[in-house]
């Protein structure tokens, strides 16, 4: 329960963990930043890393002059295209390697089936949309490279998801994250970013209980 609160109480207090990491560590800090973006599309295991509160705090720490937003944008779209990438690579790994043909007695190989064919007929604006939600967008990757995705499809959708994702939290916190109202409030703002973005994968997992 305490570890739970910690890592609440460090996601509600974004705004100075990444001011106190941009002046004790300088350029750094775009390293530090990388890591997480990278881990939290990139790791299935690390779908609890703070991703679209981040993405808007580390705006917002740019707009006060601690970080340059520019490079803050191309560092964090690199880290999040190659993050999907390389969870995605993961997922056509196992489905060649450990998966296929009936390798696996806990997923039948139809099912492989029907996931290859509902990727190709959907699996562009799931790569993308799925950028915004948190949890199902550390997942997706690995489920398109589990139904095998065309490499040049999913990086074609990759990079829109990467680049719309970023852009819009990031430069969102640089706008309008030191609005004196916003900024004064910027704690509470965390918490419903964090909230909001948890909700629909939350009715998801309710529904499905209910099923």
């Amino acid at each position: 329960m305490e570890t739970l609160l910690a890592v609440f109480e460090r996601l509600a207090h974004l705004d100075t963990f990444l001011l106190a990491w941009a002046d004790a560590y300088g350029p750094w800090a775009y390293v530090i930043l990388f890591v997480i973006i990278f881990s939290e599309t990139g790791l299935v295991v690390a779908p609890f890393l703070p991703g679209d509160s981040l993405l808007f705090v580390a705006g917002a720490v740019a707009g006060l002059g601690a970080l340059d937003v520019n490079v803050l944008v191309v560092v964090l779209i690199v880290a999040a295209f190659l993050g999907n990438f390389t969870n995605f690579r993961i997922g056509v790994y196992l489905s060649a390697h450990v998966l296929a043909g009936g390798k696996s007695r806990y997923i039948k190989h139809e099912y492989l089936e029907r996931t290859h064919a509902f990727y190709e007929r959907h699996g562009g604006k799931t790569v993308v949309i799925s950028r915004f939600l948190p949890i199902i967008r550390t997942y997706a990757p690995f489920v398109a490279g589990v139904g095998t995705m065309s490499n040049r499809k999913f990086s074609f959708y990759n990079l829109i998801g990467a680049v719309a994702w970023v852009c819009t939290f990031v430069y969102g916190g640089y706008i309008f994250g030191n609005v004196p109202a916003i900024k004064q409030n910027l704690t509470y703002l965390v918490i419903g970013i964090v909230l909001v973005s948890v909700l629909p994968a939350l009715i998801g997992f309710v529904r499905a209980r209910r099923a």
